[in-house]
C-alpha cells in the first residue's frame, strides 16, 4: 500500500515539476538580448494579436452557429417523433373502438 502511495506521489511531483518548469520558462524572456527595435516588435506583435483575436472570434461564432443549428434540428426531430407517437396513440384507440363496436 505504501509503495502505491509513493508511486502516485512521485508521479504527482514529476507532473508538478514539469508544469512548473514550463510556467517559469514563459516568464524568463530576456528583453536585453533582442536586437529588434521596439517599434517593429510592437507593430508585428499587434498585428499578430489582432489576427489571432479575429480568428478566435470567427471560430467561436461558427461553433455557436453550428451548435444552434444542431440544437434546432434535434428539437424538430424530437417534436416530429412526439407527434408521430401522439398520432399512433389516437390511431390505436380508434381501432380499439371499432373492434369493440363502440363506434360505427
Amino acid at each position: 500500500m505504501t509503495e502505491i502511495s509513493r508511486r502516485s506521489s512521485l508521479r504527482f511531483l514529476l507532473f508538478f515539476s514539469s508544469i512548473s518548469l514550463q510556467f517559469f520558462a514563459g516568464f524568463s524572456e530576456d528583453s536585453n538580448s533582442k536586437d529588434v527595435t521596439k517599434v517593429d516588435a510592437h507593430s508585428s506583435s499587434s498585428s499578430k494579436k489582432g489576427s489571432t483575436i479575429l480568428i478566435t472570434c470567427i471560430t467561436i461564432g461558427a461553433f455557436a452557429g453550428l451548435s444552434f443549428f444542431l440544437y434546432r434540428l434535434w428539437q424538430k426531430k424530437k417534436r416530429d417523433e412526439q407527434y408521430a407517437r401522439l398520432l399512433k396513440l389516437f390511431e390505436q384507440d380508434d381501432e380499439l373502438e371499432l373492434e369493440l363496436g363502440l363506434r360505427d
